[in-house]
């Protein structure tokens, strides 16, 4: 998963861009990067590992002049987190300067890359980003925007893209849509960005949705939007995760409020696993405070703050390493004693991946004086990795793809633990359910699964060390 922000015919894009990927820093925290394109054409990047206020400063921004850019924060799905691999990806192209962010993940790249390599090609990234660079590259089509076109046919999977060639900046979705892009209008100029949050920050008018398949041109100035032929139609996949998790819950994604789909997934988690007998209810901040509102609103029990969150620390679940998300926890949470202590308490989460960082916060709240602790997840047990964008790419590091609910219950130390179904996800969500990717709860894959993801994921960029 990451965030991914285009600007064009806006005079210091570059800026606009960064402060654009503050609002998305939910959606990738191992590093960030900005592409500007100047009057004359000459693109200028700027990359580096870390949060956006880390990478970016006065005198960074200065250095990227223009009013096109387009901006990423990376959480690795293929390839490894180091700076190789951070995006946007610039490439030489006849047509002018070539730079690309990516948000999802292509589950052909491999296949590709083994193809590509094999005719000549040598990538500087292990990125399944790449792969269309190369595509694009090789095309025989002669204009540029037949040449993505010709790139995308070839790839499955996810992408939503940003893609500036020359001074023409391009959005384009998936032709199932799985995940979110928006366009928005600011001045005379245009800015699409993975979510609406980005939008309220930089100022501009939220206009609509891409929508699958969908395919935008933005260029001139002042800048004129042309919306090309889409991609060939395939069913609709949006994933239902963003709107449990990832997205933030001021935006609308997939034209709904995130935060009222959380409050309704409560609700739906009240109803089908109530704890009548307990005192209070209260969330995994932040992630989960709708929904342990919803949970409220629905059984009737008191909503409590009862786990203080240290905004300093990001999100534990998107970290790449397990370990790192073991040491975050208690530097992330710290119970209130004062309403745990001598309770029996609703712990509610969005949802239980792996089971570990919940285990520990569940002995936290123990330590603070819980007399019990009865823990609900507002999402279906997690049994499946996703291919899609989502760091979950092997089976065994899912708690529910190989335990019982009772197994887990056990190794969680809680009284009682009870599941959100997945028709209750899919009535929270509204709407037509055909519509989503439920792959990773339901085994229902959308796409033809390639046997081994394990090796994109962990693959790191080819190091040369060179003697003076």
């Amino acid at each position: 998963m990451c965030g991914i922000i285009g600007v064009a015919g806006v005079p210091d894009a570059s800026r606009v861009t960064y402060l654009g990927l503050y609002s998305l820093q939910h959606r990738g925290q191992e590093s960030a990067g900005v592409v500007a394109v100047d009057g004359a054409g000459v693109a200028r990047l700027h990359r580096g590992m870390g949060l956006v206020s880390d990478v970016f400063g006065e005198s960074v921004l200065a250095g990227l002049p223009g009013d096109v850019a387009i901006g990423h924060t990376r959480y690795s799905t293929a390839g490894s987190s180091v700076l190789a691999n951070a995006q946007p990806i610039v490439a030489g192209y006849h047509e002018g300067p070539l730079a690309l962010a990516h948000n999802g993940n292509l589950t052909n790249a491999e296949a590709l890359r083994g193809d590509l390599v094999a005719k000549g090609s040598i990538f500087q990234t292990s990125s399944d980003s790449e792969v269309l660079i190369h595509l694009i590259a090789r095309s025989e089509a002669r204009e540029p925007e037949d040449q993505l076109l010709d790139a995308l046919e070839r790839v499955e999977g996810a992408y939503s893209l940003v893609v500036t060639i020359g001074r023409t900046l391009y959005a384009i979705v998936d032709p199932r849509g799985f995940r979110p892009l928006w366009l928005g209008k600011l001045g005379s100029g245009y800015v699409v960005a993975s979510e609406t949050c980005a939008f309220d920050l930089i100022g501009a008018a939220t206009v609509r949705e891409l929508g699958p398949g969908e395919f935008l041109r933005i260029q001139g100035s002042p800048p004129e939007l042309d919306k090309l032929p889409s991609l060939p139609a395939k069913p609709q996949q949006r994933c239902i995760f963003e709107l449990v998790y990832f997205s933030r819950p001021d935006s609308t994604i997939f034209g709904r409020s995130v935060d009222r789909v959380r409050r309704a997934l409560g609700r739906e988690l009240a109803k089908e696993h109530p704890a009548p007998d307990a005192d209070c209810v209260f969330s995994v901040p932040d992630s989960s405070n709708a929904m342990a509102l919803g949970f409220a609103e629905q059984s009737g029990l008191k909503l409590e703050h009862a786990l203080i969150r240290n905004h300093y620390v990001g999100r534990t679940f998107i970290n790449p390493t397990q370990a790192a998300r073991n040491a975050k926890v208690k530097i992330k949470f710290n119970p209130v004693r004062e309403v745990l202590a001598g309770k029996k308490v609703v712990v509610v989460d969005d949802s239980l991946v792996r089971g570990t960082t919940s285990r520990e916060l569940v002995q936290m709240i123990r330590q603070a004086g819980a007399k019990e602790v009865h823990f609900r997840v507002a999402s279906a047990p997690i049994t499946g990795p996703c291919y899609y964008g989502i760091d979950t790419p092997t089976k065994s590091e899912l708690i529910a793809s190989s335990h019982s609910l009772e197994e887990i219950r056990l190794h969680l130390g809680v009284e009682t633990l009870g599941y959100l179904s997945l028709d209750g996800m899919k009535r929270a969500a509204g709407g037509d359910s055909t519509e989503f990717c439920h792959a990773c709860f339901s085994g229902e894959y959308p796409t033809e699964i390639p046997d081994d993801t394990q090796k994109a994921r962990n693959a790191t960029p080819l190091q040369v060390t060179l003697a003076v």
